[in-house]
């Protein structure tokens, strides 16, 4: 779903660069579309987070869906379609105002061992029917032996977090953030000679196994370089050019002179008959095209003492207007089980569909007809605002084209 995103935040940054102008830009418009369609149907929920690994609520892959979903509304607003931009900002600010609800978690031991309140984790569980929420799943850890991979949500971590901040949803010294880095850093950082690196995640397996034999499809996750360029982007947004220096020097430091940034660096005692060394590259691989792109940006980003790849959309709309919704959403790859009172219940489906609901048991009940986004998407919003607080909002489907009900009832309760 990033890799999806990214192609039209790309194109955002040539335009505001000067590289595109408007009419040279338009030529791009039918691969936004089709993007963006792609994101609203099959977001936001990612079937494979950016370290090819698990499906879930990333709040990396949060971040750059959302951002690309205002892009697109912009694009759209610009060739006329006011209705399709108004619904891609919609859905951007509901999961923007959800990323918490599906990425933070509060009172765990984690944060009791930390004295703090809270912290994103690395990925919610998708959709557990056992969960009262995706950060109470489980997640499969990958590299692990077979008897150890599932762990809960909650207890995992990761530096992706700071993607949040690197796209202007959240600002630098949020309490969230900080609190988030307080765990991260004393899980996850390391000190190298060179300077300060960080793992993936708590419990990560991909890497040499501790007596320094290759990775054999299990082993310990190593520090990545790349993150030491993504931890300076967040000091630059934080105001701390400085730090933010010292931390460009760690990254070069980790090519040794080579101009060739690897995947991963030894992290533990010297293994001279292996070639391995504490702080220098490990067998992993080298060049990391990946880092290579995060160390240029870096560069940018600290010549122009900003984030450079930093969208003015999510800037502008969340940190400047703080802008918020009353919708809450429900999709069959997002299935809310609770809605917040006070907000209106959006459906949204692949096929058009009238929407059979009730919120007295069946009592009473009333249908609405979906509405077409011309993305793919169908929606009807429930006016469900005026409910109290326990109450139960049930609802089926019947499809108008295959002409049939859905033959399931669906719940949400009001809290």
């Amino acid at each position: 779903m990033d890799e999806t995103s990214f192609p039209i935040l790309l194109l955002d940054l040539l335009r505001r660069e000067g590289v595109l102008d408007h009419t040279v830009g338009k030529r791009y418009h039918d691969m936004v579309r089709l993007a963006a369609g792609y994101l609203v149907k099959f977001g936001p929920v990612t079937d494979q987070d950016r370290w090819e690994e698990d499906p879930g609520y990333s709040p990396f892959t949060l971040a750059a869906e959302i951002a690309a979903l205002l892009v697109a509304a912009d694009f759209e607003e610009g060739t006329g379609n006011p209705e399709m931009a108004q619904y891609l900002r919609e859905t951007a600010d509901i999961w923007n105002q959800s990323i918490e609800r599906w990425t933070y978690v509060t009172a765990t031991p984690l944060a009791r061992q930390f004295q703090v309140e809270g912290y994103y984790v690395r990925i919610g569980e998708p959709d557990d029917p056992d969960a009262a929420s995706p950060m109470q799943g489980y997640v499969p850890i990958k590299n692990r032996p077979p008897a150890d991979t599932n762990k809960l949500a909650a207890e995992i971590v990761s530096p992706d977090f700071l993607a949040l901040v690197r796209f202007g949803l959240r600002e630098a010294h949020d309490p969230r953030i900080l609190n988030t880095l307080k765990v991260v850093d004393g899980l996850l950082k390391v000190d190298l000679p060179s300077g300060p690196g960080w793992r993936r995640y708590n419990g990560d397996g991909y890497g040499e196994h501790e007596d320094g034999s290759p990775f054999d499809g299990t082993g310990i996750g190593r520090v990545w370089p790349l993150l030491t360029g993504e931890r300076a982007h967040y000091e630059i947004a934080a105001g701390n050019l400085d730090r933010a220096m010292a931390l460009r020097q760690a990254f070069a430091s980790s090519a040794e002179g080579s101009g060739l940034i690897p995947e991963q660096v030894w992290d533990a005692p010297d293994i001279p008959e292996l070639e391995l060394y504490f702080g220098r590259a490990s067998g992993s691989a080298r060049p990391l095209v990946w880092a290579h792109a995060e160390y240029l940006k870096l560069c940018r980003s600290l010549n122009d003492r900003r984030v450079f790849d930093q969208p003015l959309q999510t800037t502008t709309r969340y940190l400047e207007k703080k802008t918020t919704t009353d919708l809450q959403t429900w999709r069959f790859n997002n299935k809310c089980r609770c809605l917040q009172a006070g907000k209106r219940l959006r459906i949204e489906l692949l096929a058009p569909a009238m929407v059979h609901w009730s919120s007295d048991n069946w009592q009473t009940s009333r249908d609405i007809s979906t509405r077409s986004t011309g993305l793919g998407i169908h929606y009807a919003d429930l006016p469900t605002q005026a409910l109290a607080a326990g109450a139960v909002v049930v609802f089926t489907f019947y499809w108008t084209e295959a002409q049939h009900w859905e033959g399931a009832n669906f719940y949400v309760t009001v809290e």
